[in-house]
């Protein structure tokens, strides 16, 4: 049987500190701090809702993150 993979790490980071800043800067920012995958989404975008390991989401309204969540 094949070993069961181990996803990967998420930094230890609160998505609440990507609040407000400018959707290229938060993105810049998460990338540094070692986010896997960012993924910039506009309000109501219809998503998938599995939980990805490693991925920063964004709601971005007029340039900037109005909201950030995990998976």
């Amino acid at each position: 049987m094949a070993p069961i993979p181990k996803p990967p790490a998420e930094p230890q980071d609160s998505p609440d500190t990507y609040v407000g800043l400018a959707a290229e800067q938060a993105e810049r920012l998460a990338r540094d701090r070692g986010w896997s995958t960012v993924r910039s989404l506009p309000p109501g975008a219809i998503i998938t809702m599995e939980y990805r390991s490693g991925r920063l989401n964004f709601e971005v309204k007029d340039g900037r993150v109005a909201r950030a969540w995990k998976g």
